[in-house]
């Protein structure tokens, strides 16, 4: 009893609070498209990266992973970073790479119904947040009005967004953009009844779907798509 006592205490840090935490690991077995981690991500869902040691100080990210339960996690497809004057990276994952679950998690893009519950969360954690308005401006020129995950999924990957911060109805969660998995949730209380002003945005020229001005009602549903 002390035993398994001892190993709860020492897996509680992982668990404990909103955010998961980032870990570092490395990749013990691979298998086609799917990998066997060291030690697996604190939550299902969880993206990360695999770096490969080329030797002489050299390393690469060679490819984003997802973890689906604690025995699998697999590769996704697509380029890991993209430019223009850069190579594409072909070196398959092997035994022995690093990886890093979580990665950019402390990015976080925030959906709040008003400012004032966007004040609140920013200053209540120690993130990067990137503010609203780069999303409504890369919504305008994507070509949409009102997020998905889809849209959601490609800023990340332009802006290096780790988490989707959603604020719904009585309740938060944590969207890993990349994989589309919620990977936090918590009750929330003392919210608006209505969503006002969801990005509270500056752009006078983007006044459609969620960033219309007479917006106020359909904030809530809306999230509780993503």
């Amino acid at each position: 009893m002390r035993k398994m006592t001892l190993i709860a205490l020492i897996a509680l840090p992982l668990f404990a609070g909103f955010f998961p935490q980032t870990i570092h690991t490395t990749v013990s077995k691979t298998s086609d498209k799917s990998i066997v981690l060291s030690s697996p991500f604190p939550v299902d869902g969880m993206t990360g990266i695999v770096i490969h040691n080329y030797g002489n100080g050299i390393e690469a990210i060679t490819s984003r992973i997802v973890q689906h339960s604690a025995n699998k996690t697999t590769l996704l497809d697509g380029e890991i970073i993209h430019h223009d004057k850069l190579p594409t990276i072909n070196t398959p994952v092997t035994v022995g790479d690093n990886v890093i679950g979580g990665y950019l998690y402390d990015n976080v893009l925030l959906l709040a119904p008003n400012a004032q519950i966007y004040k609140d969360i920013t200053s209540q954690y120690h993130k990067t947040w990137i503010h609203p308005d780069l999303y409504a401006l890369f919504l305008s020129k994507y070509g949409d009005n009102i997020p998905t995950k889809e849209n959601l999924k490609a800023f990340a990957k332009s802006y290096q967004v780790g988490l989707i911060y959603i604020v719904g109805h009585n309740s938060a969660r944590l969207l890993d953009p990349i994989s589309g998995q919620i990977v936090g949730q918590k009750p929330m209380s003392g919210l608006p009844k209505e969503g006002k002003s969801p990005f509270f945005m500056r752009f006078d020229e983007i006044d459609s779907g969620i960033f219309s001005s007479d917006n106020h009602t359909g904030y809530y549903k809306l999230m509780d798509t993503l």
